[in-house]
């Protein structure tokens, strides 16, 4: 019985390094996405643990996660920094999701029932509402909540675990930049405004089950931030 005991015994000694991994995960993640660390600033060790209240091995966990993510360059014997950003790297990043989204909704248009549809109207009505928030700061984050519960409604009609992993991956990927776009639309309520009737546009051709015309529309609506995204990159000397 000894054994098993020290087998138990060492899973819940893991557990609440697990937890504090997973924490300063999140907590880095967002604070990149948001832009708090520049892209390749250097992320020195001991600001990240008075910053995140974290000890070394569970944001030695966290880094190792964002490198993965590609958020973050692990830099041999160096430590990390955050990872580069580049207009070639915008533009790959946003047509692969394009490209992958498109054929995500093609399948979602075949294959998504009624219980679907109610799903895909339900979010694209609680997107609608946001422009009622005021403040910024509520308005940037419960937006992009909604938006992103929106998109995801849709592509979860195409019923592939495997290429919601593949959309989840390339989502994480380009939320450094997609970022950058939301600073500069989400206070403008013509901008909020063209949003909507272009949400509103694709619920009409989804619902109407036309792929080729839901197809087009997704690849505009999707690459819109491109434009916004590559002059505020050149603003701040990233070509």
């Amino acid at each position: 019985m000894e054994p098993g005991f020290k087998e138990e015994d060492s899973r819940e000694k893991d557990a609440p390094r697990q937890n504090l991994a997973i924490s300063a995960y999140r907590q880095l993640k967002h604070d990149i996405i948001r832009g708090r660390y520049a892209p390749e600033q250097k992320l020195l060790m001991s600001r990240l643990k008075e910053y995140y209240g974290a000890s070394t091995g569970p944001l030695r966990e966290a880094l190792s996660q964002l490198v993965s993510d590609r958020l973050v360059v692990a830099i041999s014997q160096r430590g990390y920094r955050v990872a580069p950003m580049s207009l070639a790297e915008l533009n790959d990043i946003y047509d692969a999701r394009a490209q992958l989204e498109g054929l995500i909704l093609r399948l979602a248009i075949e294959r998504g029932d009624d219980e679907w549809e109610a799903t895909v109207l339900a979010t694209a009505h609680r997107l609608a509402k946001v422009t009622d928030i005021n403040t910024p700061d509520d308005l940037l984050d419960i937006w992009d909540q909604r938006h992103k519960a929106f998109h995801t409604a849709i592509a979860s009609g195409c019923n592939s675990p495997h290429l919601l992993q593949m959309r989840n991956t390339l989502f994480d990927q380009v939320e450094r930049y997609r970022h950058l776009w939301l600073q500069e639309i989400v206070m403008s309520s013509q901008a909020l405004e063209l949003k909507r009737q272009e949400h509103a546009a694709l619920v009409d051709v989804i619902l109407a089950r036309d792929t080729a015309e839901a197809d087009t529309l997704m690849r505009d609506h999707l690459m819109t931030p491109v434009p916004i995204i590559t002059r505020v990159l050149q603003e701040r000397g990233i070509d």
